[in-house]
């Protein structure tokens, strides 16, 4: 066994499978056709920004920060709709933890509509959910916060599509140049496979490690249910991150 480096020995590096990730640009999913790269990817070391700008300093984390629920409270009540935990463990290439590192989340009201002023949909805006919180992930590299569940919210792609209930995340390296970028769905979802966003993944098995799994051993009784999501940083088996389509 001597020299031979086993799949996840220290050192090893893992290629990103691009049989696992959606093409750069795919037809359904209309706006693709217009941000794909005409020409081949180079690769690129670090740049000097990317190393030394400007990080988040753990001291700026709010008691609220990961409570959905009340940090954007106007009125010291609780957002509208149905309440859960969701939390997670951020991996590396080797299924190894990776701790301290700042996990950002932002999602739609129990409604399907988003705080933002180019947001167009009909449904109401709910005066004490704002959308938006941040965690650091502990010595174990888990992650935890509090939030609603989004609704489903239609967008004009062919004229009648609907994004199914997702929470966005991003995941930050060691300066906030250095951000990977992934959305989570929710277990039994039948919306999660009508969507063109969605079908642009080839594969079934990378789907599935976007969807959230129910936890009932976690629930918080009379309170909230528990969702599960894992986030792998790089890798054969890398989490799809929407802004590193190429890998990372």
């Amino acid at each position: 066994m001597s020299g031979i480096i086993l799949p996840g020995a220290d050192g090893m590096l893992f290629q990103r499978d691009r049989d696992w990730h959606p093409p750069a640009d795919t037809p359904g999913y209309k706006s693709t056709t217009f941000r794909a790269p005409r020409h081949s990817l180079l690769s690129l070391g670090p740049t000097k920004s990317e190393m030394t700008g400007p990080t988040f300093g753990h001291e700026k984390l709010g008691p609220l920060d990961n409570d959905l629920i009340r940090n954007f409270s106007q009125d010291g009540t609780d957002a509208i709709g149905q309440r859960m935990v969701v939390y997670g463990q951020v991996l590396d290439e080797n299924a190894r933890p990776v701790p301290n590192t700042l996990v950002e989340y932002w999602q739609a009201n129990a409604g399907g509509r988003y705080r933002h002023k180019k947001e167009g949909y009909l449904a109401a805006l709910d005066p004490n959910f704002g959308g938006f919180g941040r965690s650091i992930t502990d010595a174990n590299g888990f992650y935890h916060f509090r939030t609603i569940k989004p609704g489903a919210y239609p967008w004009p792609n062919t004229g009648n599509d609907w994004r199914p209930a997702h929470i966005h995340f991003s995941v930050f390296g060691h300066a906030f140049a250095q951000r990977l970028i992934t959305q989570m769905y929710f277990e039994g979802d039948p919306m999660i496979w009508q969507c063109p966003i969605v079908s642009t993944i080839p594969d079934k098995a990378a789907i599935d490690q976007l969807i959230a799994r129910l936890d009932r051993l976690n629930t918080t009784p009379m309170d909230a249910l528990c969702y599960r999501f894992d986030i792998v940083l790089r890798g054969r088996r890398s989490t799809m991150f929407e802004n590193k389509l190429e890998g990372n």
